[in-house]
């Protein structure tokens, strides 16, 4: 059964999935703090308008705790849930600090600055929960020692007399202390928003994918929190404007989060689509459904060749080993532990590892059968590049041949026939020159014999002066009269050129020796990248490559160079088409 490589999990992630009652228990400790504070702040005087209170718990706390809920639940490896609970509770125990009960209000003031930390903690840290990024840590925990450390000493200065924690009543180093930490807290923030600026820029991720959208809405918050920040330090008259605006981002992204998590179950949905469509409708080429049930148009599919020991796409053409950039991630998928095929995705898919396993099992079957076929296609693309490296050597073998026979025995036969030439010439007894007459005559027909024996093996005047030229020398000695036409603009490659001459010249042979034609058209064309060739006669047709080797090899010849030879025949004659590529192959 095909199984996928399982992504690898972020370093530390050794949660595990949470038992439904302690869930239940978060939920119902999360209702009782947001009841809570929505009691003490509504009942409180220190606000002057009960809808800030309203929107700060229930359009911050309540996304966050459902959120965190969720992201815990549907994805336990990843520290992201917890993270968005504390995020919620720490949200729900700062507005405390607007009660008038001295310990009460301790406690929010204590929780005034954390939820800044905390936010910027998980948006950094998403979607794995872990900060993998060494500036990401360091930012972290810089925010959490202005958040806790400053927050505690001006807290001590007795930057609010009325605190149970106040030791001292130093207001105005208290206010120096705040101001301090607002102005760092804001420039950190600045920086949170900058690396993921920095992060989604570098994984030059689809800008379409829902997890971008929460990259931005993360961006968003910490500039508006930034600001916000700065505004209480310089004391602007738009503050209150600026909170509400904070308050609505900040709200944003857990919305966004559960926006993306319902993208991501409706994706899981059409899984079950993909499956119908691939029973419905098997197909050979299974990117284009793989892709859009990723919803990846730039997915890449790749099928491991065991026999080849490589990779190849859908058609079987070999392909480097697929490998994930800063772009795009890969998984293999594997059947018996050993590699099947490799999806090359973009790289936010992998926030959505429920999505991969989900189209991994749905495929697996379809994804093995695609690769026998790559592998079939491979194999006779191999086949056919075998037996054109054999149809090359083996002209190569003729040229070898012909030029020997051209520069050996035929040049010894006319160094012979000029000798006895001369030898007739300076005899006196007219039967010594009678008998060199004779001699000489045999040579002669010796060395056209020869020549023809040469031609036949491999046709010289072809290289020397093209095919034009060499199918004029076949017509001339044709035993019927030819007609040809020959219209190339310019000359072929060699191997098709060869093809070509041998296609005319076994046609020839074989409406002089059966055919009983009385006349032969030869057409010779190029369009694009191929050769046309039309043979035709007006003789008694018969032409069968079954009942031949000929013909057979002709087919074999064109075949090899991945053409095609079509034999058509009747009473009225027959006609030859062979369709040659021109493109050079490997």
């Amino acid at each position: 059964m095909a199984n996928a490589v399982p992504a690898a999990e972020p370093p530390g992630s050794d949660l595990r999935t949470p038992h439904a009652w302690a869930l239940w228990a978060i939920v119902v400790a999360g209702l009782g703090i947001i009841a809570g504070t929505l009691v003490l702040t509504l009942a409180s005087d220190q606000l002057g308008t009960q809808g800030l209170r309203s929107l700060l718990v229930g359009w911050i706390v309540i996304p966050y705790v459902v959120g965190g809920i969720l992201a815990w639940w549907r994805r336990p490896t990843s520290r992201l849930g917890p993270l968005m609970l504390a995020t919620g509770f720490a949200t729900a125990l700062a507005p405390l600090q607007w009660v008038e009960q001295p310990t009460v209000y301790s406690i929010g003031h204590l929780f005034d600055m954390l939820p800044a930390a905390l936010f910027l903690h998980v948006f950094l840290a998403f979607p794995t929960g872990t900060l993998t990024w060494l500036p990401e840590r360091i930012v972290v925990i810089a925010c959490y020692a202005a958040v806790t450390g400053l927050q505690v000493t001006k807290i001590i200065l007795g930057v609010t007399p009325g605190s149970r924690i106040a030791v001292f009543t130093n207001v105005e180093a208290a206010n120096r202390v705040e101001v301090i930490q607002l102005t760092l807290v804001a420039g950190l923030l600045l920086v949170g928003a900058g690396l993921l600026f920095w992060r989604r820029r570098a994984s030059r991720s689809s800008q379409l994918r829902p997890t971008a959208l929460l990259v931005d809405a993360f961006g968003l918050a910490l500039v508006m929190l930034a600001l916000l920040y700065v505004a209480g330090t310089q004391g602007w008259p738009a503050f209150e404007t600026i909170r509400l605006v904070t308050f609505a981002a900040l709200g944003l992204a857990p919305i966004a989060f559960l926006f993306a998590l319902l993208d991501a179950r409706l994706a899981r949905g059409d899984v079950a689509g993909l499956l119908v469509e691939l029973r419905a409708h098997p197909t050979e080429d299974l990117q284009p459904p793989l892709a859009r049930a990723l919803r990846d148009p730039s997915l890449t599919l790749a099928y491991w060749l065991p026999e080849q020991g490589s990779w190849a796409d859908q058609n079987g053409q070999p392909m480097s080993a697929p490998h994930a950039d800063d772009r795009r991630a890969l998984r293999i998928i594997s059947r018996e532990d050993e590699p099947m095929a490799a999806l090359l995705f973009d790289r936010s898919l992998t926030d959505e590892p429920e999505l991969l396993d989900a189209v991994d099992a749905a495929a697996g079957i379809a994804l093995e059968n695609a690769r026998l076929q790559a592998e079939l296609r491979a194999r006779l693309q191999e086949l056919q590049g075998s037996r054109a490296r054999v149809l090359e050597a083996g002209q190569r073998e003729r040229q070898r041949l012909e030029r020997n026979l051209h520069d050996g025995a035929q040049q010894r036969l006319v160094a012979l026939s000029l000798e006895l030439g001369l030898l007739g010439q300076s005899s006196n007894d007219p039967n010594t020159r009678t008998g060199l007459a004779r001699a000489k005559a045999e040579v002669a027909t010796s060395l056209a014999e020869l020549r023809d024996v040469a031609c036949g093996i491999y046709p010289a005047v072809l290289t020397n002066h093209g095919l034009a030229i060499a199918l004029e020398s076949l017509a001339g000695a044709a035993a019927v009269p030819v007609r040809l036409d020959v219209d190339l603009p310019a000359r072929l490659p060699q191997a098709a050129e060869v093809a070509a001459y041998y296609v005319v010249s076994e046609s020839l042979t074989n409406a002089g020796k059966h055919a009983r034609a009385s006349v032969v058209d030869v057409q010779v064309s190029r369009t694009d990248d191929t050769a046309l060739v039309v043979i035709a006669d007006d003789g008694v047709g018969g032409a069968d490559p079954a009942r031949g080797s000929g013909l057979r090899g002709l087919m074999d010849r064109v075949e090899a160079l991945g053409g095609q030879l079509r034999i058509s025949t009747s009473a009225d004659g027959s006609r030859i088409e062979a369709e040659i590529p021109c493109q050079t192959r490997r």
